[in-house]
C-alpha cells in the first residue's frame, strides 16, 4: 500500500507542505495549469531550488496581485467551486477552509458564516490550499500519516495583534492533535498548515514500517541558524513491521496444590519484578479431584534459569515443564491523551504501520480516579474519547 508521511520536525505551513510535494513528485507544469482554472488575474508561480541550514529544498512560492485580504467563507467557496480542479480536490480544499472558520468561530464566538478571514484569506493562502488539496490527490497515496506537529515558540504578530504560538485558531485547530514545542522561539506551524495536515491526515503517529521511494523537501520562507526550516515529504510502500513477525518465548508451567493465595499472589509479582512478560493461573484439578492451581510464566528463553530458580527458591513445587513456543505480536506503542482527568497513556497495537488496537492504561485510569474522586470507568471512557480525537477524519 502506498503511503505519505509528514514528517514535520520544524512544524509546516501552506507552502511548505506544497513545495514537498514538487519535491516528492507533484508535476509543476500540472499543477500551474490546475490554478490557472481559478481565474487568478497576474498570477506567477514561482518554483525553485533553494537551502535551509544547508539541505536542499524546493520553494513554492505564488506571486499575486495585491487585493483585499478580507474574504468570508462564501466568497472563498465561489472562487473554489468555480475553478475546473477535480470534484474531489474541491472537497477537500473547501472542508480546509471550513476547518478554518470553525476554529475562529470559537476563538471569536462567533457563526462561521459572519467570520471573515484575514491572512488565510490572501490569495497566496487559498493558492497554498488548493494547491496542497491537488497535489496530495496527484500523489496517490492510499493513507496518509504525520509526525507530532513542532509549533515553535515565543509569539507572532498577526491581523489582531501579538499573539502567542500556537496562535489562538491554530491551537483551536490542533485539538486532539499531538504537538511539541520548540525547536525554534518562531511561530513555526502556520494556521493554514495546521489546518491542511488536520484535514488530510488519516493518523498521528511515529514513522510507520515503510520502503522508501520518494523523499520530498519544501523550504519554509524563514532561515535559522541550527535548524532546517523544512518540511519532509516520505512516500514509499508499507512494510511488515517487524515487531509484528512471529518472536521465540519460553513457558514456565507447574501445578500447585498446598499454596495459600496470599503467598500465590506475592510469587507472582515477584516473577514479574524479575523479568517475566506475563504470569498467569488457571484452576485444575489434580489426583484425588485435589483443587489446585497452574502456574504459566511466559519469558524471554535467556531469563528461563533465573525465573525458573526463583520459583524452586519459593518452595512451590518440585518441578517446573518447559516449553518454547513462536509468538506473533502487534507493534507496540504509547501514545498520551490529555482529559479532565489529567493526562492518560494509550497502548497501542500496529499491523502493518495500522493501529488495530487501542485501551489506556489502567494504571494511570486508576490514579486519576482517585486523584480526582471519580469512577475508573469515566476515566476510562474519557481517555478513549480523548485518543478518538487524535484520529482525524478525512474529510
Amino acid at each position: 500500500m502506498k503511503i505519505a508521511y509528514f514528517d514535520c520536525f520544524a512544524g509546516a505551513a501552506g507552502d511548505m507542505i506544497v513545495a514537498a510535494m514538487l519535491d516528492a513528485g507533484l508535476d509543476a507544469e500540472f499543477l500551474k495549469a490546475q490554478l490557472a482554472t481559478l481565474r487568478i488575474e497576474n498570477l506567477d508561480i514561482n518554483i525553485r531550488q533553494t537551502k535551509r541550514a544547508g539541505i536542499r529544498a524546493v520553494s513554492f512560492e505564488p506571486a499575486t496581485p495585491k487585493q483585499d485580504h478580507h474574504r468570508n467563507l462564501a466568497q472563498i467557496k465561489k472562487i473554489i467551486s468555480q475553478s475546473k480542479i477535480s470534484e474531489q480536490a474541491k472537497k477537500t480544499a473547501i472542508a480546509i477552509f471550513e476547518r478554518i472558520a470553525q476554529a475562529e468561530a470559537a476563538v471569536h464566538n462567533k457563526d462561521t458564516n459572519d467570520i471573515h478571514f484575514h491572512e488565510v484569506g490572501a490569495l497566496d493562502s487559498i493558492l497554498d490550499i488548493v494547491s496542497a488539496s491537488i497535489g496530495i490527490l496527484a500523489l496517490g497515496a492510499e493513507k496518509i500519516y504525520c509526525s507530532a506537529l513542532s509549533v515553535g515558540g515565543g509569539t507572532v504578530k498577526c491581523a489582531h495583534g501579538l499573539m502567542p504560538v500556537p496562535a489562538p485558531a491554530t491551537a483551536e485547530l490542533l485539538k486532539g492533535v499531538p504537538i511539541t514545542g520548540g525547536p525554534e522561539q518562531a511561530e513555526l506551524l502556520t494556521p493554514t498548515g495546521a489546518a491542511i495536515l488536520t484535514t488530510i491526515v488519516d493518523e498521528f503517529r511515529p514513522l510507520p514500517s515503510m520502503k522508501i521511494e520518494t523523499l520530498g523537501y519544501g523550504a519554509g520562507s524563514s532561515q535559522f541558524d541550527d535548524t532546517p526550516n523544512v518540511l519532509r515529504l516520505i512516500l514509499g510502500q508499507t512494510t511488515p513491521e517487524k515487531s509484528a513477525n512471529a518472536d521465540t518465548v519460553c513457558l514456565l508451567e507447574t501445578n500447585i496444590d498446598d499454596i495459600s493465595g496470599e503467598l500465590l499472589g506475592f510469587v507472582t509479582e515477584n516473577l514479574l519484578e524479575h523479568g517475566a512478560l506475563d504470569v498467569f493461573t488457571t484452576p485444575i484439578y489434580m489426583k484425588q479431584n485435589r483443587p489446585a492451581v497452574q502456574m504459566s510464566v511466559i519469558c524471554k528463553i535467556e531469563d528461563a534459569p533465573s525465573l525458573e530458580q526463583l520459583l524452586f527458591e519459593q518452595g512451590l513445587t518440585f518441578g517446573v515443564r518447559r516449553q518454547i513456543l513462536q509468538r506473533s505480536k502487534l507493534a507496540r506503542d504509547f501514545v498520551a491523551v490529555q482529559t479532565e482527568f489529567g493526562q492518560i497513556r494509550i497502548k497501542t497495537g500496529s499491523l502493518n504501520g495500522r493501529i488495530v488496537n487501542a485501551k489506556p492504561e489502567f494504571s494511570d485510569c486508576l490514579l486519576s480516579a482517585k486523584k480526582h474522586n471519580v469512577p475508573a470507568k469515566a476515566v476510562l471512557e474519557a481517555a478513549i474519547a480523548a485518543y478518538e480525537k487524535t484520529r482525524p477524519h478525512k474529510k
